[in-house]
């Protein structure tokens, strides 16, 4: 079952700009970062709150490490901007099978690895009226 919004995902050309701009604008600092060589990308999560599942809610900025990766791909086409919505869940496996007995197509037979070690697939957006939409199953510490 599908618990919270778990982030916000935003490419962006310059992570260190995008990420002052979240500091100066809203306040918001990084609560994790890291480079992820699988994706190509180097991401800032910022916190915005915590919620009452005993999750939270990020902003992930992402920049592409090199220009074949998705994220690189998708700032080629379409600039700046809104990349992708995540929900929080529990057993991303299970919801990940549930949807896809409902006709959506999930990108990945088996779940990756996320940010902060966490769990993770995607929806493909043309199922999900236009929105690339990502199930993340948070590492227990986070």
């Amino acid at each position: 079952m599908l618990t919270r919004i778990d982030h916000i995902g935003i490419a962006c050309f310059d992570l260190d700009k995008t990420v002052e701009f979240y500091r100066a604008t809203y306040g918001f600092e990084v609560f994790h970062s890291e480079v992820n060589e699988e994706q190509g990308v180097r991401e800032a999560m910022l916190k915005i709150n915590e919620t009452s599942d005993g999750g939270a809610s990020y902003l992930q900025l992402l920049e592409p490490t090199r220009e074949d990766s998705a994220v690189g791909k998708w700032l080629a086409k379409n600039g700046e901007g809104v990349h992708h919505i995540a929900f929080g869940t529990e057993d991303v496996d299970g919801d990940a099978s549930d949807i896809r007995e409902k006709g959506v197509r999930v990108l990945y037979d088996e779940p990756r690895t996320g940010s902060m070690g966490s769990r993770i697939t995607f929806l493909h957006p043309k199922d999900c009226h236009g929105v690339l939409t990502e199930l993340v199953t948070s590492r227990a510490d986070h």
